[in-house]
């Protein structure tokens, strides 16, 4: 059974998705190192007022601030996106996916396929392993298709919020 985070007490006065948490966010997403001061002067809030919203947010689970690097510089020289067809609860195999260090992304979709997980490999010989070795030998898995990535064009967190 999956646990849901306890739901933060927010007052009435102060909505967490307010037209000034929201602009917070944006300019976040422009540049995750940017300074609260530069902040409370774009969202028009003294310092101490954005850093503690800023931390209501992260606290929330509404956002998160991470670094991002590029697998091809840190010693992964493959990428792949992997299409998995599964029998029973996608929930349980999603679940076990998702703990391989390797997988930095897993979703359950409503299409051709029940599950789609991004992951990194070493090399052609780790990715062969990952996908003989871990993926295909979960009870779950029924079928799998890999895309090998050639190239990512276009990579973006800035989708702003609504």
């Amino acid at each position: 059974m999956q646990q849901k985070r306890p739901t933060p007490a927010r007052t009435a006065t102060e909505p967490l998705l307010d037209d000034i948490n929201k602009a917070i966010i944006e300019q976040l997403q422009g540049d995750g190192r940017r300074s609260y001061a530069a902040m409370a002067q774009a969202v028009g809030l003294s310092e101490a007022a954005v850093r503690q919203r800023v931390q209501r947010l992260l606290d929330s689970g509404i956002m998160q601030i991470v670094g991002i690097t590029d697998p091809l510089r840190v010693g992964f020289t493959r990428e792949a996106m992997i299409g998995i067809r599964v029998s029973g609860d996608t929930r349980k195999a999603a679940a076990a996916l998702a703990a391989l260090p390797e997988v930095d992304y897993v979703v359950i979709t409503a299409g051709s396929f029940d599950l789609l997980v991004e992951l990194v490999a070493e090399d052609d010989e780790h990715l062969l392993s990952l996908i003989n070795d871990h993926i295909r030998t979960l009870p779950q898995v029924r079928e799998t298709e890999t895309f090998v990535y050639l190239r990512v064009v276009k990579q973006t967190y800035t989708w702003g919020v609504r």
